[in-house]
Formats: C-alpha cells, structure tokens, sequence
C-alpha cells in the first residue's frame, strides 16, 4: 500500500490541518461555498460530501453525510463516487474539495451525479486549476501527478490518492467544456470559477511546514483576490457548481 493511501494516516492529517490558522481558514471558506450552494438547492435530499478525508464539515455543517472511499475513522460512510450507494433522485448536492481530481473515472462519477441528484440538486465542487503559478508547481514539484496534455479523462492507477491527474478540473471544464456539455446535458455548468493564486500554496497545503502565519491570512486574501480580478490565469484553485436540470 502506498502511504498516502494508508487510511491511519488520517487523525495526523486533521491534526496537521487544525494546526495550521492559514489553511484552516481556508477550509472554512470552502466550507462557507458548501453552505451557500445548499442554499440554492431544493430542500428535500440529502447533502452527501463525497472525499471528506481529513476535513472537519461535520463540525459546521452538521447534517450533511460525510464519505470517502478509504474507510477514514470519523467519517460516515464509506462510498466509491463511480458507484454511488443512494437511490435515484436522492441527494440534493454532492460537495468535493480536492477530490474530482483523484477520480479515475470521471465520467462514471457524473453519470451517478446525474442519477442521485434531484433536479435543481446541485455538485459544488473546488479543485485544482492550471494557473501561471499553479502549473509549474503542479506538474514539476507537487507528488501527484498532473497531465494537462491527456486525451483522456480518466487515468490508471494504484491507490485512491496516490492515484490523480491534477489538470483534470480544468481539462473537463475549460479545455474540453464543449465535449462535457454533449456528454452530460442533464449537468449544466452554472459556475466555473478560478479563484486562490497563493494563500493554499503559501499555507503548505498537507505538508508539514507554513508559510503563512494566520495573523497574515486577511492580507494574503486581499493579495490573492487582486491577482484573480486581474487575470484569472494567477488563479491555483476552481470552483465549478453544476446544476442537475
């Protein structure tokens, strides 16, 4: 087994992501994007948060289902995102951070989104986006792999985590958004937006170490949003909301 495909490794993990004022914040912001989407949805469903790995969702949104495919203590229930155990028309969004791009069979995964959501359910999803400053760090320094040239969506691999394609939010959504479009017209792209050119990379994102302390977390936010209004191709991050219609 891979380590980072070890499910012990999770407590340290929630550990490492409390510990750190900067990234946690920026989970709260994701967390706050999760809430404001449910919003938008019908109120019947359920609220299924698909790789919630070592995040910390029940403690600010406390009804939705949390899952991942490795059995994660603390997490609800143990669901693949390609075969989804809820009956059709059932949840009312379908929440991912970090997630679509470890999904080795997208297509499989919209398929079952377009099957369990209610209409009007929404996907709100945050990923990694191919950025100027993004890129390098992603296909040279990162430890997943990142292949923004790949025909196609899905990809091999050996493990949930060590598996990925790091350009795959932005291959599906940007490069090939006509082909997606043709393929899942029940999903439609309500949002696609680029957002966080620094603050995650700066925080260390899962490593161990911190750039960022949290007292500088408010300026480093006003840095990043200036360099998104001025180009969204600073931008590291995405946000992309679908619509089940």
């Amino acid at each position: 087994m891979h380590e980072l495909d070890d499910p012990a490794r999770v407590d340290a993990l929630r550990r490492l992501i409390r510990s750190k004022p900067a990234l946690e914040r920026w989970y709260l912001e994701c967390y706050a994007k999760y809430a404001a989407c449910v919003a938008r949805c019908p109120p019947h469903g359920d609220v299924l948060e698909l790789g919630s790995g070592a995040g910390f969702l029940e403690e600010v949104m406390p009804a939705a289902v949390t899952s991942d495919v490795l059995p994660y203590a603390g997490v609800d229930r143990v669901v693949d995102a390609a075969q989804l155990p809820f009956a059709d028309a059932s949840l009312r969004a379908i929440l991912m951070l970090n997630v679509l791009h470890h999904l080795a069979d997208v297509e499989a995964f919209f398929r079952e989104a377009q099957r369990t959501l209610v209409p009007g359910g929404r996907v709100f999803l945050v990923d990694q986006y191919l950025g100027w400053i993004s890129t390098p760090i992603l296909r040279w320094l990162h430890h997943e792999p990142c292949d923004p040239g790949a025909e196609r969506w899905s990809f091999d691999t050996r493990g949930p985590l060590s598996g990925a394609n790091g350009a795959l939010a932005w291959i599906v959504f940007e490069r090939d958004r006509a082909r997606f479009e043709q393929r899942f017209p029940a999903l439609r792209i309500a949002a696609y937006a680029p957002h966080t050119p620094l603050r995650y990379f700066l925080a260390g994102g899962l490593k161990r170490w911190s750039l960022l302390p949290g007292a500088a977390f408010p300026l480093a936010s006003a840095l990043d949003l200036a360099l998104a209004r001025a180009s969204p191709r600073w931008c590291s991050f995405v946000d992309v909301e679908l619509v089940r219609i």
